[in-house]
């Protein structure tokens, strides 16, 4: 990168972070040439558990879609 990145801007909060971040391209606020590989070993996806009625037919086939669909993208 040529020019010296511009600082990013201070926000009032989370979500006006994100709606900067998704209308701005962040290469003019990071050089992401000096940007360095990480690994984060711990680091555990969110989930969220539900609570929802359906008929058992209608859960086997998606308990069987869902399992298909994690094999597949496995390959």
């Amino acid at each position: 990168m040529s020019k010296t990145p511009k600082p990013a801007p201070t926000f009032a909060s989370e979500a006006e972070e994100r709606a900067f971040w998704e209308a701005n391209d962040s290469s003019k606020h990071v050089d992401w040439s000096q940007a360095e590989r990480t690994h984060l070993p711990n680091l555990k996806p969110s989930s969220t558990a539900i609570s929802l009625r359906l008929p058992n037919g209608l859960l086997e086939r998606i308990k069987t879609w869902l399992a298909e669909k994690i094999d597949a993208s496995r390959h």
